[in-house]
């Protein structure tokens, strides 16, 4: 990995609540100081811009990069028919490192980095069927049978304390 920046996946199946679990982690992160970036990795055409505007006029009028901008934010969109898939390093790489001290990354299941996995009883899927040598811990709301660490999905501050507590180790 070129990113300097640590990196920490949160895997699970659709359905189990990962966006649901950062919106709760990240506000209690920050209360912690700790500085969060995300990349989230959907398998949907997404278009952050919108037909009629003028960036996403220019940007189909063949700019292979737009970059928007307000006092408030910036976004720059990259196109990338040719790219054969998602880099999740190449991704990581394009954050500003001095204005973060963590990156989460939402999907990329596959991805060899550190992950915890989340699990809800009752959704047709074994925890077995997340678990990589890179899972660090699962958060779940079963007490499951596993030497990982064991998180309640349910209690985010304990899922905050878990990736303080591994940033900082």
């Amino acid at each position: 990995m070129n990113c300097t920046l640590p990196i920490l996946g949160i895997t699970a199946y659709s359905g189990t609540g990962k966006t649901t679990l950062l919106k709760q982690v990240i506000p209690l992160l920050r209360q912690q100081h700790i500085r969060v970036g995300l990349i989230k990795h959907t398998h949907h055409t997404m278009d952050i811009d919108k037909p009629g505007k003028d960036s996403y006029e220019l940007r189909k009028a063949g700019a292979a990069q737009t970059l928007v901008a307000s006092q408030q934010r910036w976004a720059l969109m990259t196109e990338t028919p040719a790219l054969p898939e998602l880099d999740l390093d190449y991704l990581a790489s394009r954050f500003d490192a001095n204005s973060l001290d963590l990156i989460l990354v939402e999907g990329f299941k596959q991805e060899p980095i550190p992950k915890i996995a989340l699990y809800r009883n009752g959704l047709n899927h074994t925890v077995d069927q997340l678990l990589d040598p890179y899972v660090i811990a699962i958060a779940s709301d079963i007490a499951l049978a596993t030497p990982l660490p064991q998180l309640d999905i349910n209690r985010p501050e304990k899922v905050v304390a878990f990736i303080a507590e591994w940033l900082y180790q």
